[in-house]
């Protein structure tokens, strides 16, 4: 008599899946099509098409909540906590989810950091100096691909990738293999940018293809990070400023690095750093500093993420 229920209940989480993945897929669709509803032969970069792109996954980011409201009601789903805690916009351990995810993506960049220092004629004093600048923050500000890529990407990023799909994913992968599983939807929406590349032709098929296979894989290796932190904290604003930290800083320079002047010192600093972020990972990230963690409670079992 048991074999029935077994059967179905195989049947529910099977069709609770699907609706999960078609509504992360959906979603990430429609942030990747919105950035094409304003058509233009302009460069990505122009700051009218960088305007309007920012409006338009705004946009989006801002009906999300809506799609994980509706994935609630499809797989009949029913918790405790608010739509918005559930995605990580919560009170509760916000001044350590702000800080400590931070101070360990620095950890990661404590190499590329310190060779910044070293090349700039002020040295360490120079570095602080410019990052405390009055003056600099203003013209930043005022800059559209400054906002871009340290405000309105990170910010909407976070919010439809980690915020909303990780939320939609649990129930069905879990929550170790979703750490894995929801980058892939974030990767490969980077596509996008083989299109414009080839429109403006600047570079070869070969090359523009290659690009786009060096972005997918550092954007995936970052949605890692991201869906990890979120899972640990609870919270958004760790994803978020980490990735506008990241942005600001680009991939770490390797070859740079190599032929540096002061190579063994920088080489030093790179793995010191490496070395630093894997120790601190796990005791950053406690969920003991940041409190009960809503989508935690969305898991069938809890792994160590949780």
């Amino acid at each position: 008599m048991q074999e029935p229920v077994h059967s179905c209940t195989r049947q529910e989480q099977h069709t609770s899946c699907w609706v999960s993945i078609m509504s992360c897929l959906l979603l990430a669709l429609l942030y990747m099509g919105s950035l094409y509803v304003w058509w233009s032969t302009l460069p990505r970069d122009h700051p009218r098409v960088i305007k309007r792109r920012c409006v338009s996954v705004v946009l989006v980011s801002v009906v999300s909540p809506a799609f994980v409201k509706m994935w609630m009601h499809g797989a009949d789903i029913t918790v405790d906590e608010s739509l918005w805690e559930l995605m990580g916009v919560r009170l509760k351990g916000f001044i350590p989810a702000s800080i400590l995810p931070l101070i360990l993506t620095t950890f990661f960049y404590l190499g590329p950091l310190v060779q910044s220092a070293l090349d700039n004629p002020d040295g360490f004093t120079g570095e602080l100096q410019s990052a405390l600048d009055v003056q600099t923050w203003r013209l930043c500000v005022q800059d559209a691909e400054w906002l871009r890529n340290q405000v309105v990407a990170p910010m909407t990023e976070e919010l439809v990738f980690r915020g909303a799909m990780l939320p939609m994913l649990v129930p069905c992968t879990g929550t170790t293999a979703v750490i894995f599983i929801a980058p892939l939807f974030f990767a490969v929406t980077h596509f996008h940018h083989i299109i414009e590349q080839l429109h403006l032709g600047k570079d070869s098929v070969g090359a523009i293809f290659l690009g786009a296979g060096v972005q997918f894989l550092y954007t995936t290796v970052f949605g890692v990070f991201a869906a990890f932190i979120f899972l640990r904290t609870g919270h958004i604003v760790g994803p978020v400023l980490c990735h506008s930290f990241c942005n600001s800083q680009g991939l770490p320079d390797i070859s740079s690095a190599l032929n540096h002047p002061q190579r063994s010192a920088v080489l030093f600093c790179y793995l010191t750093g490496v070395l630093l972020f894997l120790v601190v990972l796990f005791p950053l990230t406690d969920p003991f500093l940041y409190g009960a963690r809503p989508v935690c409670s969305l898991a069938a079992s809890h792994a160590l993420e949780c």
